[in-house]
C-alpha cells in the first residue's frame, strides 16, 4: 500500500513491490521548442549570454563564477576595436580568483605528466632571458611583452 507524507514543501511518496510491479501512468511534459534556454547554445537569438549552457561545464556557478561572468560579459558586449580589449582587468580578477582554487581550475602545465613537467621548466630557463632565474620570471617577461601597447604617435623627426 503506498503512503504520502508531507514534511514542510517536501512530499514523501512509499511505494510497495507491487506498486513497482506496474507500468506507470505518469505523463511526461513535452519540451517547450520556444524555451529559450533550452539547448540553445552559449549565445542566445536575442544576443543575451546562456548562463546555463552546458558547454560553461558549470563554470558561470562556481567559486568564481562571478569574476568568470564578469569577464566574459566585458569580452562579449566589447564594442572596442580590438574585441575585448578594454576587459584585462575583469580576466585579470578571475585568473586570480581560479588560482586560488587550482584544484577546481588546474592550469594546463600543471595537467603535464610529472616527467615532463621538469623538462619543460629546464627549457624554459634555457631560453629565459638573461638576468632572470626560473621558469614564472620569463613567463612574467612574456605577459607584460604581451600588453605593451606600442606607440602610435610618430617619432621625433631630425
Amino acid at each position: 500500500m503506498t503512503s504520502v507524507r508531507e514534511e514542510g514543501k517536501d512530499r514523501i511518496i512509499f511505494v510497495t513491490k507491487e506498486d513497482h510491479a506496474t507500468p506507470s501512468k505518469a505523463e511526461l511534459v513535452e519540451e517547450d521548442p520556444n524555451d529559450p534556454y533550452e539547448e540553445g547554445g552559449l549565445i542566445l537569438p536575442n544576443g543575451e549570454i546562456n548562463w546555463n549552457c552546458p558547454c560553461l561545464g558549470g563554470i558561470a556557478s562556481g567559486p568564481c563564477g562571478t569574476e568568470f561572468k564578469d569577464a566574459f560579459s566585458c569580452f562579449h558586449y566589447s564594442k572596442e576595436e580590438v574585441k575585448g580589449s578594454e576587459c584585462m582587468e575583469q580576466f585579470r580578477v578571475m585568473q586570480e580568483c581560479m588560482q586560488r582554487y587550482p584544484d577546481l581550475y588546474p592550469q594546463e602545465d600543471d595537467k603535464v605528466p610529472e616527467e615532463k613537467s621538469s623538462e619543460t621548466e629546464q627549457t624554459l630557463q634555457d631560453s629565459a632571458p638573461a638576468g632572470t632565474s626560473d621558469a614564472n620570471s620569463s613567463f612574467a617577461a612574456v605577459q607584460d611583452s604581451d600588453t605593451t601597447q606600442p606607440n602610435t604617435e610618430s617619432s621625433v623627426e631630425s
